[in-house]
């Protein structure tokens, strides 16, 4: 996952909040020379941290917008630090905009020079890509395609390390998408703020490690951010407090969870489970099959009961609903009576499948809103929020910030649009992409333990907004841990998260 180099909290900005910002800047009276400065910060990351000493051959793309402009100051600095420096210019000087063509000219006068090929058989220790930059968000649907798609893959192929400016070209800066293809960055520098296309969908696989240089701008005092990253700092401001020794279980809290329909009782299981091990006082199982086990031996202390007797135990504070719930005439009248309680809920899974295909179902959810103790929480994959959104799968992958929005607006819930670089949006705006989590985590039943991990932080006192972003965050945490247990994602299992998630838990709370 993508490392950030920053202080926090971080902001997240789209394309046109970035252009917004540059465009008040550039208007203040003692407003300074942006490219110059993006162009030097970038070539200071690429001297310190990509180019060593037998580095020394080193390959400019500089594209025909202002990511080019970049570019030239990058090379004009590499250049009078000794670095052997080819540049590559893709576009025309009159094409430039003025400040671009004044860093092509000063880029001359420095003695450089400009091709507008790769050179075969040129030696190359590393690559500067300035093609793109997010100035590729402005041709919208297009992707790459000729020259252009030629080069990205020339680069890929030269399976160099490659510093990529603002956001490696190809990669969409708002959405993440891949447009055709993109640049496989060693380190992306991005300037102002962080852009969401390199925290989310395809992002954390081209972009590297992430740099942020802020240009002296303090983007958030010019542009109040509405997206933030999600990281370790951040989870760390929402835990619950410390435990006091005279501590009961009724102090944190009782969940219900409803689903466990015939031959996915493994779903509520896990979901039980990680509630239990993430610190709720007590988990109650409520099983859809008519032949459930009255106990499950490997956790003793759930204690599992018909669906219609969970609903009647008047000391739970949550429900989870949908952990192998099933998406029959049953399994609907269930979470119909679960959208008619006043408790706050946690949705996954089949649930949300039910919700999807039947309105009735959805407008009970809205329209319960303000009978309910605290806000509900969806917790969709793609496919689960394509339906939810009636469009298709590709088409939420593609704008998955925009398809989190509105999750979260039309069902007036907290949402998680989980994947890669989850984002957890809320109903007045607020969204937060997520930077812990592997590809291990794409094993059957990890849904099922983060709502369960959702439902232990909610029952411990945590609201809704809180317990959804802490829990996303230590989920993928807890994956990462495992991850370096493991020496890499394979085998990775659904079960083994609870117990890692405990133990940060513990630390951050008792040791940090």
């Amino acid at each position: 996952m993508s490392k950030l180099e920053q202080n926090h909290p971080i902001a997240v900005y789209s394309t046109a909040e970035i252009r917004e910002i540059e465009q008040r800047a550039a208007a203040l009276p003692d407003s300074s020379d942006l490219m110059e400065k993006a162009g030097l910060a970038a070539a200071e990351v690429a001297r310190d941290k990509l180019l060593t000493h037998d580095r020394t051959q080193v390959l400019v793309l500089a594209g025909p917008g202002n990511n080019g402009g970049d570019a030239f100051v990058v090379a004009r600095h590499l250049r009078a630090w000794w670095f052997k420096v080819t540049l590559v210019f893709t576009g025309k000087r009159e094409g430039l905009s003025g400040a671009a063509r004044q860093m092509l000219e000063a880029w001359l006068l420095a003695g450089g020079e400009i091709i507008d090929e790769i050179p075969e058989n040129k030696k190359c220790d590393a690559v500067i890509d300035g093609l793109f930059g997010i100035g590729l968000d402005r041709q919208q649907g297009r992707d790459l395609e000729g020259k252009y798609l030629a080069l990205v893959n020339a680069v890929n192929r030269m399976n160099r390390p490659v510093l990529a400016l603002d956001i490696p070209s190809g990669l969409g800066s708002d959405t993440g998408t891949v447009r055709g293809a993109a640049i496989r960055a060693t380190i992306t520098v991005t300037f102002i703020g962080i852009k969401p296309g390199l925290l989310t969908h395809d992002g954390p696989e081209y972009c590297g490690e992430i740099v942020l240089r802020d240009l002296d701008l303090d983007a958030p005092s010019r542009k109040k951010p509405s997206s933030w990253v999600m990281d370790r700092a951040h989870a760390q401001k929402l835990l619950p407090p410390p435990r006091i020794a005279s501590s009961h279980k009724g102090m944190f809290g009782s969940i219900g969870i409803i689903g466990g329909s015939a031959g996915m009782l493994g779903a509520a299981l896990l979901a039980g489970g990680a509630a239990l091990k993430l610190g709720a006082g007590r988990v109650y199982l409520g099983l859809i099959a008519r032949n459930a086990p009255g106990v499950d031996t490997a956790q003793p202390e759930l204690m599992l009961r018909p669906v219609h007797e969970l609903l009647k135990l008047d000391h739970l504070d949550c429900l989870v609903v949908g952990p192998g719930l099933g998406t029959g005439a049953e399994a609907c009248f269930w979470l119909r009576c679960a959208l008619e309680s006043p408790l706050p809920l946690v949705l996954d899974a089949d649930a949300l499948n039910l919700i999807a295909a039947h309105p009735g179902v959805a407008s009970l959810l809205r329209e319960r809103l303000h009978e309910r103790k605290a806000l509900s929480i969806l917790t969709p994959h793609a496919a689960e929020a394509a339906r939810l959104l009636n469009m298709d799968t590709a088409t939420v992958q593609n704008d998955r910030m925009a398809a989190a929005a509105s999750l979260a607006k039309n069902f007036n819930c907290c949402a998680v649009l989980k994947g890669a670089g989850s984002i957890c949006a809320m109903p007045g705006g607020k969204r937060y992409i997520n930077t812990s989590g592997n590809p291990g985590l794409s094993s059957a039943g990890t849904g099922d333990i983060l709502s369960g991990i959702i439902g232990a932080l909610l029952a411990q006192g945590l609201n809704a907004e809180n317990a959804l972003l802490l829990a996303v965050y230590l989920h993928g945490a807890a994956g990462d841990v495992l991850l370096k247990q493991h020496g890499g994602p394979l085998g990775m299992t659904a079960s083994e998260i609870p117990n890692a998630a405990r133990n940060l838990l513990n630390q951050w709370i008792y040791h940090s």
